[in-house]
């Protein structure tokens, strides 16, 4: 995995970040998008610079970070792989995909391989019902899977 930058990088980049969005009705979810599109995660060195431009506590930016389930708050794998979770996906067998999947990779869901190449995410809709069940690589969606279609995607990954 890559290393992560050192704390005043962190809170340089977090700074520009506020500088540009803080003006925005409701800019703390908009702060929190850009500094994860930064970093790939929301590094806790964010948190006192956020909490102390919009004139909240850090435990309330803290929160926010925790309560959604999209911000991560340790760096990610090279490859971001979100397997849909909600119904349309389970009736068509996403819970075996599932299975093999963390069995292949050796993780669990908010988990990333040893060697950094992947993590893993459970999404609840992607809106590919139709072609379910699916998953979202690196922001590119994949439908009806199976274990062939599974197989490429942890050769890919893996490479």
């Amino acid at each position: 995995m890559s290393m992560q930058p050192a704390s005043t990088e962190i809170e340089a980049r977090t700074a520009s970040i506020v500088q540009n969005l803080k003006d925005l009705e409701g800019p703390l979810l908009p702060i929190l998008h850009g500094i994860q599109a930064e970093f790939g995660y929301v590094p806790q060195g964010s948190l006192p610079v956020i909490a102390h431009a919009l004139n909240l506590s850090r435990a309330e930016v803290h929160g926010v970070v925790t309560f959604y389930h999209d911000f991560r708050r340790e760096p990610a794998g090279r490859h971001i792989l979100k397997l849909c979770q909600a119904e349309a996906c389970q009736s068509m067998g996403s819970d075996a995909v599932a299975a093999r999947l963390k069995q292949l990779l050796g993780i669990g869901f908010h988990e990333t391989t040893k060697d950094g190449s992947v993590t893993l995410e459970p999404v609840y809709c992607l809106g590919l019902c139709a072609c379910s069940p699916s998953a979202m690589l690196d922001g590119e969606v994949i439908g009806r899977l199976d274990n062939e279609k599974i197989d490429a995607i942890v050769a890919e990954v893996r490479a």
